[in-house]
């Protein structure tokens, strides 16, 4: 490998020491006496380099180990020499016993020798790098893990204790790196065993290695019991092809649609662990294979859209919150409307659309279509707000709403409500009454509600226009037809039909002459186009379903990607903002205006709301309220609107929310739930006043206070509440008998506890100090049924733990008993929507409900949606379930506040 004959190696040093690579070498020329050999260094970031190494001394190197020099000096060639014999090159001067300098034209390079010791350390490195290739490790794996000492020193310690060192397959290789790198340190007593099975091929794939690492892990250093061990792992367990083939076939059969949907942007290590989750012992390779056939066989060739690159997702950062509350934060103070430009600046090129068979399209206002525009609005920003009536609106409508409302109203113009009611069969005016109501209380004034049927007359001369101007033709395929010819690029056979011909069909369409399924408009825009929004999307179909809003007057009904365009142009509205899922869309969005010469709006596309721990989709939200999941949707721990008006969560604090997290096209964002909760405390801190509720009582007899005694006691409402205004304090009484949290209470004390103890000393909040002086336990010796303790009516100790409490009103009567309701989150996993068996992921946790908490004489007046911080808690709400006789409470959010924490 590397002969010194006591000479030592020596290598270029940088100022910053980053990663060891080893290089292979060939010889390239030979003069006085200097072997020259070049590397080709593996590609360091952006940058590649050839290094010359000389070596005086007729030395064969066949590996080096080149400490890489820093970036800024990457792209040049670097010189490295061996310390000659002699003195053969006057470019060469010894400046120090350890250190020579080399010229070379203007820049100097610092080169030193390596000590002995250091050969010593390169010579191990060496073997050991050439023991890992022996096992079948490709050449990137076995340099970058002798870049890691400690991956290192594992892995040649598995290989010595497998007896691989002459070399194995790679397969088993592979799984002696995957042992190097995760077996339980717990159980290193039984990695030689678990290594028999490897290089014995009893344990031949990844699945049944994890497998033995998940039994070994629980194992630890006990005794192993092999027959379990085995059965855990499936060792002897052989699954044929068939039974993977049937599995496979199952899979696609279960998953056909979604794939079908999403093409070759599926996710294959989705498919495949699904395979794994019911034939976990199958050969992986056999099951790559047939999974790739399975997939050609379903989609064919891949398509140019197939190929389109998906947008990056980056992770969302959050905001510092100052500490200072008396200044605003970052994140109120940046205007996240900046970026939108003014109604008069709309005579830009909007976008540019490629076509197959004609010129590119470059869609922009005329000067006339746009001064005309300008004419009408008075240059006034006009946004729309357009939900579909078709379900309840979620947090994520929120955000734009704050887009559309917002900019409207931040710009001095005004904000349409209209609602998307192209679909007959999906509203409901119970969905229609629900959005105007939460549009209002989140605090936004429509500029006027409007509905797409508005224009249903006005779409369908339009229609017309596009029929008769060649952009349009009445098609015969079926859905599933249309579906196949899109994924083919092919185009309909009845495509180029005479326009007189659709005319009269789209015209016998409007009459109820055609049956249902039977015929369709379609847009004639590139079905060769690389954008599959522009494969001739469909503008009608009919649907002899009566019409919310519009009645009996229409069979036929347009498609959003004909009407959302047209009508935004009818309403003039200026910014037509959406989400980012509809980008693919701006194509066929201006192609359309621009075939009916239309004007056309400013489009902008921003990311979604996405927030941890719960689902958005309404289709999941519909499945969770029909099947019973959750208590309809106003649920509090649904992220609907009504939910979480529900759940005492502010308007307020809401658009804060969305305020912060700004309007940005950083799509893929996942946003934790504690950012929202840490909004919701923050408006709640100023505006919940606090009371007093204990959720599990435990009774505390103070015997120096007579029995008949009742003190009236001021309590604050307001941490800062002035001494001299009487509305800001609240009546509670203390009297012989008062109840604390039982998790207050401890039989033994200790220094980081401030609760009750034997013998311990607390205060209770507005209250007195009091002393636990006795304990009184049930007949298992162990349970706590009563405390007894002395008050300190003087004040005279200071204890340290502050407790909230609840005492009788009067001799014998308990306190006010009312039922809280905690909600926590709804689902384990922060995106459960990505989970195959999604519900499988809800949080069992997510109600409790305590039927019998004890709350101050003073909460007996709180109605509906009152809201209250129950002192050393959280915020609660007042629930609509309350009647006279009971009043329930809503947890919005406990005290705690991560993420202020975190980003402090």
């Amino acid at each position: 490998m590397i002969t010194s004959q006591g000479v030592n190696i020596i290598y270029y040093v940088s100022h910053q020491v980053t990663r060891i690579f080893v290089l292979e070498s060939y010889k390239r020329q030979s003069r006085s006496g200097f072997q020259f050999f070049t590397y080709s260094i593996i590609k360091f970031g952006a940058f590649k380099s050839i290094v010359t190494i000389v070596d005086g001394c007729g030395l064969n190197f066949f590996f080096f180990f080149l400490l890489l020099c820093p970036l800024s000096l990457s792209s040049e060639k670097h010189n490295i020499i061996q310390k000659p014999s002699q003195s053969h090159n006057p470019q060469l001067s010894v400046t120090s016993p350890a250190t020579l300098r080399l010229f070379s034209g203007d820049s100097r390079h610092r080169v030193i020798f390596l000590s002995e010791s250091s050969n010593f350390k390169v010579k191990k490195m060496v073997e050991a790098l050439d023991l890992f290739l022996k096992i079948g490790l490709d050449k990137r794996t076995a340099e970058n893990t002798i870049a890691n000492n400690k991956v290192t020193t594992n892995l040649v310690a598995v290989i010595n204790e497998a007896n691989v060192t002459d070399g194995c397959e790679r397969s088993t290789g592979n799984l002696l790196y995957t042992v190097a790198t995760k077996f339980p340190t717990n159980a290193l007593v039984h990695r030689p065993k678990l290594l028999e099975y490897v290089v014995s091929s009893k344990i031949k794939t990844p699945a049944q290695l994890e497998a033995a690492f998940a039994f070994l892990t629980v194992t630890g250093s006990d005794d192993l019991d092999v027959g379990k061990f085995e059965e855990a792992c499936g060792v002897g367990v052989e699954v044929s092809s068939e039974e993977i083939e049937h599995t496979v076939d199952e899979m696609f059969e279960e998953k056909k649609s979604a794939i079908l949907e999403q093409r070759y942007r599926t996710n294959v290590g989705d498919l495949f662990a699904h395979v794994r989750k019911k034939q976990p012992w199958a050969d992986p390779k056999i099951v790559k294979q047939l999974i790739d056939t399975k997939l050609f066989e379903l989609l064919g060739e891949k398509t140019a859209a197939d190929n389109e690159k998906p947008v990056k997702k980056k992770k969302e950062k959050v905001v510092k919150v100052e500490e200072d509350k008396t200044k605003t934060t970052v994140e109120e103070e940046i205007n996240p409307y900046l970026i939108f430009p003014a109604p008069e600046e709309n005579y830009k090129v909007h976008t540019e659309v490629f076509f197959s068979d004609r010129p590119v399209l470059r869609a922009c206002n005329s000067k006339e279509i746009l001064e005309k525009h300008l004419k009408k609005t008075g240059g006034k920003v006009l946004t729309r707000f357009p939900p579909e009536p078709n379900g309840y609106l979620h947090i994520g409508h929120a955000k734009a709403m704050f887009v559309d409302f917002g900019l409207a109203k931040e710009r001095g113009g005004g904000c349409y409500l209209r609602y998307d009611d192209t679909n007959p069969e999906a509203e409901k005016k119970e969905y229609i009454d629900h959005i105007e109501e939460i549009v209002s209380w989140m605090g936004w004034k429509p500029f006027k509600i409007t509905y797409t049927s508005d224009y249903f007359q006005q779409l369908y001369d339009l229609a017309v226009e596009l029929i008769r101007r060649g952009h349009a033709y009445v098609d015969h395929q079926t859905g599933d037809e249309i579906k196949e010819y899109r994924e083919k690029k092919m185009n309909s056979p009845w495509r180029d039909r005479p326009i007189s011909e659709s005319l009269k069909l789209f015209n016998d369409m409007k009459n109820g002459l055609i049956e249902e399924g039977k015929a369709t408009l379609r847009m004639k825009q590139d079905m060769q186009s690389d954008n599959f929004n522009m494969y001739d999307l469909i503008a009608y179909r009919i649907k002899f379903t009566p019409h919310p809003h519009a009645g009996d007057k229409w069979c036929i009904y347009p498609s959003y990607d004909y009407a959302h365009c047209i009508v935004d142009s009818l309403e003039d509205i200026t910014h037509s903002l959406c989400t980012l899922e509809f980008e693919t869309r701006r194509a066929s969005y201006y192609w359309l205006l621009d075939a009916l010469s239309l004007y056309q709006p400013y489009v902008w596309e921003y990311s979604r709301l996405n927030i941890t721990n719960t689902v958005m989709s309404k289709r999941k939200l519909n499945r969770l309220v029909t099947e019973n999941y959750v208590d309809g949707w106003d649920d509090p721990r649904l992220m609907t609107l009504a939910g979480l008006r529900r759940r005492g969560v502010t308007s307020t604090a809401i658009n804060a929310f969305v305020r912060g997290i700004g309007i940005t096209r950083s799509d893929g964002s996942m946003i934790r739930l504690e950012r929202l909760e840490y909004h919701v405390r923050e408006e709640l801190n100023k505006t919940a006043s606090r009371t007093m509720v204990v959720l599990q009582p435990l009774k505390v007899v103070i015997t120096n206070l007579e029995p008949n005694s009742v003190i009236d006691l001021d309590a604050k409402k307001w941490p800062d509440a002035p001494n001299d205004d009487a509305s800001s304090y609240y009546k509670v009484p203390f009297s012989n008998v008062v109840y604390i949290e039982q998790t207050d209470f401890r039989m033994k004390d200790s220094k980081d506890y401030y609760g009750l103890a034997p013998g311990k000393t607390v205060l209770l909040r507005y209250a007195f100090p009091i002393k636990c002086t006795e304990v009184v336990l049930s007949d298992d010796k162990k349970t706590v049924v009563e405390i007894h303790a002395e008050y300190d009516p003087f004040k005279k100790t200071k204890p340290k733990g502050v407790l909230h409490w609840v005492a009788e009103p009067s001799p014998g009567v308990d306190p006010l008993k009312v039922e809280v309701r905690l909600f926590d989150k709804l689902f384990l996993s922060e995106n459960p929507g990505e989970l195959d068996n999604w519900l499988d992921d809800l949080n069992p946790e997510s109600k409790v409900i305590i039927p019998c908490a004890y709350a101050v004489p003073a909460l007996k007046f709180a109605e509906v949606d009152d809201k209250f911080q129950f002192e050393r808690l959280g915020y609660f709400v007042a629930d609509k379930d309350s009647t006279p006789e009971k009043l329930i409470f809503n947890r919005t959010v406990t005290l705690r506040d991560n993420y202020g924490k975190a980003t402090k």
